[in-house]
């Protein structure tokens, strides 16, 4: 593959700067921390009394969670306390060095990073609308992941590559490429990673530069745009470069990024996709981060057509331009909030793009030992106004995850609008409840709603066309959900998800399935089985850390 050729290249490479590289004698003179070290010492004895969480495998000595209590004080990133917003970590979180896993034989190898992961989980789908076909369905999911990455060791050269098998059994459809891709690798790359590249921050942090190529599978921003979409059976990845100018922890960041998104061809090794690059340049502001982190960006893809493509959409030239930002943060102890806003310019076929999407969230956690919390939620998107005026209204969400905007996968962040209310509630470290109730509207009823009557993207089944109504009389509103979640760490290594959800159809939903052949009547496939379009969804998750 041309990308194992490059990183090849980049390996070597590595190896000989490693091999010449003199140790750096120079010293950089320490600035005080605004933090006292009682804090520190504070924070790390309550590291030590509080229970284990689901990214920790063993208990840590005081020293060692001293360290980790100076680490946060310093940092400047805050997490989101949106909903689902957190990319996942560089490496995931279910990837230790191998010094941590608890043998002693291994206690001072810190530069090897090792992870095996199993996830199951069954579904129990009822007259799911997804589908031309009611009924009931029960797929178990299954999927497994290994990691081995090297660092420090071999400074600045270091790499990593991650495995990846995902499968379903007991499925009554034929599967597609978000259920099964058997035998692939997620992450394959290579990097050069200078510690100190751009010297040090205020608070004495190493400023990094970072250069990856390769395959890669990562989360960032909040994980709209650029997901590996931890909810579903596949996992989105790319092939490319990565340029990051900083890190995380710092007052700024600098993310660029150049990348082929990656076909997942179910049971042969995935390809990229050559007639496709999606790039872009993400900043991070983090020097008020009490307060705000702003994120400005622009993202954009650029495809040529491709005669073989499996949609209509594959075989069109498209270029699509997206300046951005978001900014999330506190407001004291009043709430916190979470909003985004996202233009789209560009072209799609002959169609002129202009779109156009935006997120507001704000939620208040109360000083309960239950940590209750209340949250608000409004997403929009856009939708193609007029399917004969020569311009494309519809929003594009890349490479975006799906998950939080419907758990059944009924809408995506596009055509939408979408307000939630939100309950959480934490009675202890191991046990978390969630409800929440959403509402689905179309942004434009004249266009479609995504993932229904096997109108879906996948490259299995060829969409019939029932999820749209061109002339807008089958209404905008979608329909209305409740959702409920049980989340239990049964260990510091098991992790199970118990959930359901219940989706009442109202008229966009209702008149699509009416208005489409029913199968009773003996019409010729594809036909719709005839049903009210409420659906229900349950599901029992477990996942595994076997490191």
């Amino acid at each position: 593959m041309k990308f194992l050729l490059f990183q090849l290249k980049i390996i070597i490479a590595g190896l000989l700067i490693a091999d010449s590289a003199l140790a750096d004698s120079s010293k950089i003179p320490e600035t005080e921390y605004l933090t006292k070290q009682s804090v520190v010492i504070k924070t790390a004895q309550q590291d030590i009394s509080r229970p284990l969480s689901d990214s920790s495998a063993q208990s840590k000595s005081a020293s060692a969670a001293a360290l980790d209590a100076n680490k946060q004080i310093a940092s400047y990133h805050r997490r989101s306390d949106s909903y689902a917003t957190n990319p996942e970590s560089d490496p995931p979180r279910y990837v230790r060095r191998l010094s941590d896993i608890g043998v002693d034989a291994f206690k001072d190898i810190t530069w090897l990073d090792i992870g095996l992961e199993h996830r199951t989980r069954y579904e129990w789908r009822n007259n799911d609308i997804r589908r031309i076909e009611g009924g009931e369905d029960n797929p178990i999911f299954l999927r497994h992941r290994a990691w081995i990455g090297i660092k420090e060791i071999l400074d600045p050269f270091r790499f990593a590559v991650e495995f990846q098998d995902s499968r379903v059994v007991n499925n009554k459809h034929v599967p597609t490429d978000q259920e099964r891709d058997v035998y692939d690798l997620l992450n394959a790359y290579g990097e050069l990673y200078f510690k100190k590249g751009l010297g040090v921050d205020d608070r004495n942090q190493d400023r990094p530069i970072r250069f990856r190529v390769g395959r890669m599978a990562y989360e960032t921003t909040d994980r709209r745009f650029i997901a590996r979409n931890e909810w579903r059976n596949t996992t989105n990845a790319f092939e490319g470069f990565r340029l990051n100018l900083g890190r995380e922890t710092n007052d700024w960041e600098l993310d660029l990024f150049g990348m082929q998104p990656v076909r997942r061809l179910q049971t042969k090794f995935d390809e990229a996709n050559d007639h496709l690059w999606f790039f872009g340049i993400i900043g991070h502001w983090r020097k008020w981060s009490d307060i705000v982190t702003l994120q400005p960006y622009y993202m954009g893809q650029k495809q040529t057509a491709d005669p073989n493509g499996f949609t209509a959409t594959n075989r069109l030239d498209r270029e699509i331009h997206m300046p951005g930002f978001r900014a999330y943060g506190k407001v004291g102890n009043l709430f916190d909030y979470d909003i985004s806003y996202n233009h789209q310019l560009g072209y799609n076929g002959n169609l002129q793009q202009n779109a156009q999407g935006y997120t507001i969230e704000a939620g208040k956690t109360f000083d309960h030992p239950w940590k209750p919390r209340l949250m608000g939620f409004y997403g929009y998107a856009s939708g193609d106004r007029n399917p004969n005026d020569g311009e494309d209204n519809r929003f594009d969400r890349f490479f975006g995850f799906a998950r939080p905007w419907s758990a059944d996968h009924y809408v995506i962040y596009e055509n939408l609008k979408a307000p939630k209310i939100r309950f959480d509630l934490q009675p202890m470290q191991k046990l978390g409840f969630e409800l929440t109730y959403a509402w689905y509207f179309l942004a434009s009823k004249r266009d479609r709603m995504f993932d229904i009557l096997n109108g879906n993207i996948s490259n299995t089944v060829q969409d019939p066309g029932f999820n749209r109504d061109r002339t807008g009389q089958s209404g905008d509103f979608a329909g209305h959900s409740f959702e409920g979640r049980i989340r239990y760490q049964v260990t510091p290594k098991v992790n199970t998800v118990l959930g359901y959800t219940h989706f009442t159809a109202e008229d966009f939903v209702k008149n699509r399935i009416a208005a489409s052949p029913s199968c009773t009547g003996g019409h010729a496939h594809p036909c719709v089985d005839h049903r009210s379009g409420d659906t229900d969804f349950l599901y029992f998750e477990v996942l595994i850390s076997l490191l």
